[in-house]
């Protein structure tokens, strides 16, 4: 795809590599945890029920992590950031930036406020994430207020 190519509609951006990252590692630490709550004798059913319930606040928060995802559909874009999500029409988003060094794709829009969409994320996987924010900044040119960014 060109930079100046259109992705069909719907389509969802996430950071796929971190989000697997993300989710295997806090499936490990439960099956860890949970395994050595089990193993050791010394433990009461009270500690071993705090070992578990640590495990499961250690993956609940990963599985948190890996939530992020930007979706672009004919009416707009939904962000979902790790505790909240946001829809907006196309219009009201001006510019669709990711400057090196951003940890994340940021939405300048036209209320004066700037949002992050943690769903395009560089850190693992640069190249993908470059190549989305490209499509996403073709797509709000195309549909809504969107300016060419630098």
């Amino acid at each position: 795809m060109s930079e100046s190519s259109t992705p069909a509609l719907p389509v969802t951006f996430r950071p796929g590599r971190t989000r697997a990252v993300l989710l295997t590692v806090g499936v490990a630490m439960f099956a860890a945890i949970t395994a050595v709550a089990l193993l050791l004798e010394r433990l009461g059913s009270g500690e071993r029920m705090a070992f578990v319930f640590t495990a499961v606040l250690f993956l609940a928060v990963l599985v948190m992590l890996s939530r992020p995802k930007v979706v672009a559909d004919s009416e707009g874009v939904t962000v979902v950031n790790i505790t909240r999500t946001r829809r907006l029409a196309w219009a009201e988003i001006l510019r669709v930036n990711l400057r090196p060094g951003d940890p994340w794709v940021f939405l300048d829009l036209s209320d004066g406020t700037s949002l992050p969409a943690l769903g395009i994320q560089p850190g693992i996987a640069k190249e993908a994430a470059i190549r989305d924010a490209r499509a996403l900044r073709a797509l709000a040119d195309s549909r809504g207020a969107g300016v060419e960014a630098a």
